[in-house]
């Protein structure tokens, strides 16, 4: 079973018409990631991207208010990629989305178009607000699909019923969610380090079993390693 969404760019509100184009949605999205890796966000402007897209600006206009909005819904689709294959095990679900995640921070058009909006979010609340709702309230269906699986297999206990439960399930998927996409933001975009198979491996033993976790895992590996350093000098006598 994997869990993936598609959203067609957000809709102006009030608007009415001949049908969307889902190619020319694409073609508008495409061409403004790509604009904003070469001019950055003070180079961006909407006739920049209807040039590149072939489109009118009045086109984009239908679509998006200004380039704010534009930019967060170029950023979202490429969110809406990430899926959540059934891999057996809650540790390895979660390694498989933490990769997932960092080689999609690792493209050039999400890492500039992601830190350009949120930069400007800073000082526009109403776009800081459509990035929440583009972009984070959608990809916790990941967490949602992840601990629902979890609890399917006995691997996370079941919700406590009743709206007390509701709520505590609610700020756990928040928590998770922030822990797992905070710690993979920061690696790729603050730290500039690759998110690899190691790195995926230890974070979700430092996630699911704390710094205990993290303790067995590495001393396995340093085990391992060890082992195999006695080998290879076996060999060589």
């Amino acid at each position: 079973m994997v869990a993936r969404m598609h959203h067609s760019a957000s809709p102006r509100k009030g608007r009415t018409g001949r049908p969307r184009s889902v190619e020319t949605d694409h073609a508008i999205l495409s061409a403004t990631r790509a604009a904003l890796v070469d001019l950055g966000w003070g180079g961006l402007t909407m006739s920049e991207v209807a040039a590149r897209a072939g489109v009118a600006k009045t086109t984009l206009y239908r679509r998006w208010a200004n380039k704010n909005e534009l930019v967060v819904d170029a950023v979202a689709v490429l969110f809406d990629e990430l899926e959540l294959p059934d891999r057996g095990s809650l540790q390895a679900d979660i390694e498989g989305v933490v990769l997932q995640f960092g080689a999609l921070l690792a493209r050039p058009e999400t890492k500039t178009a992601l830190m350009a909006v949120v930069a400007e979010s800073t000082t526009d609340e109403a776009l800081h607000e459509r990035i929440r709702s583009a972009i984070v309230d959608r990809q916790k269906r990941l967490v949602l699909l992840g601990r629902a699986r979890a609890q399917e297999r006995g691997e996370l206990p079941a919700d406590t019923p009743g709206e007390d439960g509701a709520r505590t399930a609610a700020r756990t998927m928040d928590l998770i969610f922030d822990v797992i996409a905070g710690a993979i933001v920061h690696r790729t975009l603050v730290s500039g380090e690759p998110v690899d198979a190691d790195w995926g491996r230890d974070f979700t033993a430092l996630f699911l079993g704390g710094l205990a976790g993290l303790d067995g895992q590495t001393g396995q590996a340093g085990q391992a390693a060890e082992t195999g350093h006695r080998v290879e000098t076996d060999q060589t006598w």
